[in-house]
């Protein structure tokens, strides 16, 4: 069984909300992440009892003739959303003409939320027919509330454990409770997640009493029914988010087994940016005559995502990131990297620059994690380094630049991290480093993406020399390439060395090929000369007699 705290940098989606295009004032998009002064009078406390200061300035303050201003922040209100994206992604109707009880409307109400996206407005009405729901959306559309609003309007208050929503991680577990306390704030019903990489007596303390919706990661989910803090008797909803990441990871055999416990009568709810064939077959196992729904099938891109590639070779990348982020100053920034190790290094390398970076990966200890998510989405820290564990499991309204600092080698993943920028129908920008060796990746993205990623170059910027072991290696391919072609061609063999002229008798030595020493290697067996057969006895010969 994966252990879900090891199982961390799969990230999967906890898709942005619906909210009203027409309106471009400010507007909260998490009740927990609303602006307030409570935030900047626990960072005075924290300064008077000698806590560690805060990071350096991020690029778009490295300035120093610049005069020192708090950083922006875009978490706690929406930016104007662009014509097109409105279009795009919201339905022409409201949260009220789906058929949601008034108290939850009341919870989208406070958050600004008014017209739903097109994956919410075909999917809620569906869940409260009682229909198993197999849903397929871009990232981004929303289908947390997709999933999550019907879950209140049809909740049974002081019935424990009845909702039960599965996730790949610990960011998508987290995220996904935050979002559905602010939905269900002016309703009884409560939310608990339970994960890896926290303590199991805070979390069976919250399963005590009794609550009606479980976010959970499978592996921390199993162990707690084993355990016997929770049970699978009064299920009536199983949802499983972003299903084809958890049959990634490994979470195949641990779904089957959840699942499979689950006797009572409920419906099933799978939503997920991609349905391959295993999540067909998974559906069919457990579903009864589901509906299947896609939602701009086709379209895995973020249409509102500029997207760009910039040639570089591998030694120049840290130093061409710090120059697009000193003068492109992005407000909020998302950097990929493929490994753990050089999520740290790059981290390290920007807050040399200075430049206030923070790095995030399956690695750090859970509390730590969850600090850095603190903090970006805050927008107390304006550029964070992460491994593809927040590829699909972080929703930040806010982020105005994705950079892929390594592209992945599998495209699908290129689609969910751009997925970060351009929430609820908001513009952003995506920037892929490619080395000239990474050319084919690049063209794997294109072809899924069904799109070209334009070049784009900045003159101003001046590439470093190569490192000395690539001087070495270009020096030696310079070598073998000035070398005659009959010397350094493998298939042409080496002219032999001359041999001293000597009368050879051409009956024994044919074509006049003397050896000149003996072989390298002997058989060491015994052969049968001419002298040897003189010497031996003839073989007996057999008398016939005849009778």
């Amino acid at each position: 069984m994966p252990d879900d705290s090891v199982v961390a940098d799969n990230a999967v989606d906890a898709p942005a909300i619906g909210v009203d295009p027409s309106d471009a004032s400010p507007m909260t998009t998490s009740h927990s992440d609303s602006k307030s002064p409570q935030p900047r009078k626990k960072r005075r406390r924290r300064r008077k009892t000698g806590s560690k200061p805060r990071s350096a300035p991020s690029a778009s303050q490295a300035d120093p003739s610049e005069a020192p201003t708090p950083r922006p922040t875009h978490h706690g209100g929406k930016k104007p959303i662009d014509a097109q994206g409105a279009k795009h992604l919201f339905a022409d109707q409201s949260f009220a003409d789906l058929g949601l009880r008034n108290s939850v409307l009341k919870g989208l109400d406070d958050l600004g939320f008014h017209s739903p996206t097109h994956i919410q407005a075909e999917l809620i009405p569906t869940v409260l027919e009682g229909r198993d729901v197999l849903g397929q959306a871009k990232t981004g559309s929303g289908k947390t509330a997709a999933f999550g609003l019907p879950l209140f309007h049809l909740a049974q208050r002081s019935t424990p454990f009845q909702s039960l929503i599965l996730v790949p991680t610990r960011e998508l577990a987290i995220q996904i409770t935050r979002e559905l306390n602010s939905f269900g704030k002016h309703t009884p019903i409560r939310v608990v997640a339970v994960y890896g990489g926290e303590a199991v007596r805070r979390q069976q303390e919250e399963l005590a009493e009794g609550p009606e919706i479980i976010v959970a990661t499978p592996g921390r989910l199993m162990d707690l029914a084993e355990r016997g803090d929770l049970h699978f008797r009064n299920v009536r909803f199983a949802v499983l988010d972003e299903v084809d990441r958890m049959l990634d990871i490994g979470f195949r055999d641990d779904i089957r087994k959840i699942l499979g416990q689950v006797k009572s009568k409920h419906q099933t709810i799978f939503v997920s940016a991609t349905i391959s064939s295993d999540i067909e077959k998974l559906a069919a196992r457990f579903m009864v005559d589901p509906m299947r729904i896609t939602s701009v099938a086709g379209a895995l891109t973020v249409e509102m995502v500029d997207q760009y590639h910039l040639p570089v070779e591998r030694w120049d990348k840290k130093r061409l990131l710090v120059h697009l982020l000193r003068h492109e100053k992005p407000d909020l920034t998302l950097i990929f990297c493929a490994t753990k190790r050089m999520v740290d290094n790059l981290a390290r390398y920007l807050n040399d620059q200075g430049i206030g970076t923070r790095s995030i990966h399956g690695d750090l200890p859970q509390r730590k994690r969850n600090s850095v998510m603190n903090q970006f989405r805050s927008g107390r820290l304006g550029v964070m380094v992460a491994s593809d564990v927040a590829a699909r499991g972080l929703d930040v309204d806010g982020i105005s630049h994705v950079v892929n600092y390594d592209i992945p080698v599998d495209p699908e993943v290129y689609v969910h991290r751009i997925g970060r920028t351009a929430r609820a129908g908001q513009r952003g920008v995506a920037w892929t480093f490619v080395t000239s060796e990474e050319g084919p990746l690049l063209t794997a993205v294109e072809k899924l993406a069904n799109t070209e990623v334009p070049k784009l170059e900045y003159p101003d910027f001046t590439p470093g020399s190569p490192p000395r072991d690539v001087r070495e290696r270009r020096a030696a391919q310079e070598k073998i390439a000035a070398t005659p072609l009959d010397t350094k061609s493998r298939n042409i063999a080496a002219a032999p060395p001359a041999v001293a002229q000597v009368k050879l008798d051409s009956a024994r030595f044919p074509g006049g090929l003397a050896p000149t020493k003996m072989p390298p290697r002997m058989l060491g067996g015994r052969v049968r000369t001419s002298r040897s057969m003189r010497q031996a006895p003839p073989p007996p010969i057999e008398e016939k007699k005849e009778t």
